[in-house]
């Protein structure tokens, strides 16, 4: 195991040379604005793809980040250009909130409104904010705020609502992914926008924010985790009423550090109190998709037994994420050793050295998952740059 000194040199190179230096070589559209749709697998441009609303976001939040740590001037344009585009084209001036997909040149092709894809515009426009004081990008996040308690919050069943269309109203379909089921409420969203909350919480520490901070909270612990396995659930109706069909461990150690994040910008010792156990057994249930190469297990789906045995690169960031914090907050003596592990992982099989940024997954039989995209939609620098950004603050 790398000394902590090293290991944050290796992650700060890991971050600039094989994430950013990608996007910022291969996405950027200097023809329409913004940033590129998809590369493919095979490292082909999609110059026409549509335009995400959390690929943008998530580009945002990104180099946002990156700037406020390194402080060069490129990241801080990338940044700009990302902080632009989103507030030019993706927020809905008519009524709120942003366009689920743009086509290439701009239009919107999705005018939906899921509330995931709000929660990733508030956070990398308030990570923009603190990065930089930007009054117009912190104005925008408080407003996208309001967009999701005025319309996507439900005070009967004390959560938020998946999606609606254009101008708030209620959609038959309502799922995020073809993948997933189609929930009225879900974990997968309340998860971001708690983590979204936490980020504005930094530069905008408002007393409903913080209400609605704490409520999100409350519903991870009331509604979202299983008690009686340690695993999050994740699809409900509008009652709260729903199946344990999935156990996703890369949301159960994400959930388990974004919970202990929140809790410590809210500076309330007693919530973590509340919170620290839920966050002690969500990062233990994580690891039983851990197999002995030193990798996390996609998903497992509990009516059959089965697995997603693909080693996925979120899953993998998430976990280190993850056992760092367990490592400070809860003084898991193996944790740390355990992060390296994974980390390793990550450096020998999933970084792409001779493409460039990270390969989708590692599939069972040990190949990269080349059908699935280097950038895209789902594929952001994200969960990976975010992994290198927490080892180079945390150690």
């Amino acid at each position: 195991m790398m000394k902590p000194n090293e290991w944050k040199q290796h992650a700060t190179a890991l971050l600039t040379d094989s994430i950013l230096r990608f996007w910022l070589d291969r996405m950027v559209d200097n023809q329409r604005g913004g940033f590129y749709g998809r590369i493919d697998g095979q490292g082909r441009l999609h110059a026409e793809a549509d335009k995400g609303a959390v690929l943008n976001a998530r580009i945002l939040w990104t180099f946002a980040s990156a700037y406020r740590l390194l402080r060069q001037p490129e990241l801080l344009d990338a940044a700009t250009r990302a902080k632009r585009y989103v507030l030019d084209h993706f927020v809905d001036r008519t009524h709120g909130g942003v366009y689920w997909t743009l086509a290439a040149d701009g239009t919107p092709t999705d005018t939906k409104k899921q509330t995931y894809a709000v929660a990733f515009a508030i956070y990398g426009l308030a990570e923009y904010a603190r990065a930089t004081a930007d009054r117009e990008a912190a104005d925008a996040a408080v407003a996208l705020f309001h967009d999701l308690e005025r319309h996507a919050f439900d005070p009967v069943a004390v959560g938020y609502r998946e999606a609606a269309d254009r101008a708030w109203k209620p959609l038959a379909d309502m799922r995020l992914s073809d993948k997933d089921e189609n929930g009225a409420l879900t974990m997968n969203t309340h998860l971001h926008v708690l983590e979204a909350y936490t980020a504005l919480h930094r530069v905008w520490p408002s007393p409903q924010l913080t209400e609605a901070l704490h409520r999100l909270v409350d519903v991870f612990g009331t509604r979202l985790f299983n008690p009686a396995t340690g695993h999050l659930d994740l699809f409900f109706d509008a009652e709260w009423r729903g199946r344990r069909d999935v156990e996703s461990h890369g949301h159960d150690i994400e959930a388990a550090w974004l919970l202990t994040e929140a809790a410590h910008v809210l500076a309330d010792p007693a919530l973590w109190t509340k919170v620290e156990p839920m966050v002690r057994r969500l990062t233990a249930a994580a690891l039983e998709a851990l197999v002995p190469e030193g990798a996390l297990l996609h998903e497992r789906h509990v009516a059959t037994g089965a697995w997603d045995a693909e080693r996925v690169w979120w899953v993998q960031c998430e976990a280190v994420v993850g056992l760092v914090n367990a490592h400070q907050h809860l003084a898991d003596a193996n944790a740390l050793s355990t992060a390296s592990r994974i980390y390793d992982y990550i450096v020998r099989h999933l970084v792409d050295s001779e493409g460039g940024e990270w390969h989708w997954g590692i599939l069972p039989n040990g190949q990269p998952n080349r059908r699935a995209d280097k950038a895209g939609p789902w594929k952001c620098p994200y969960h990976n740059a975010r992994m290198c950004m927490e080892l180079m603050e945390r150690l």
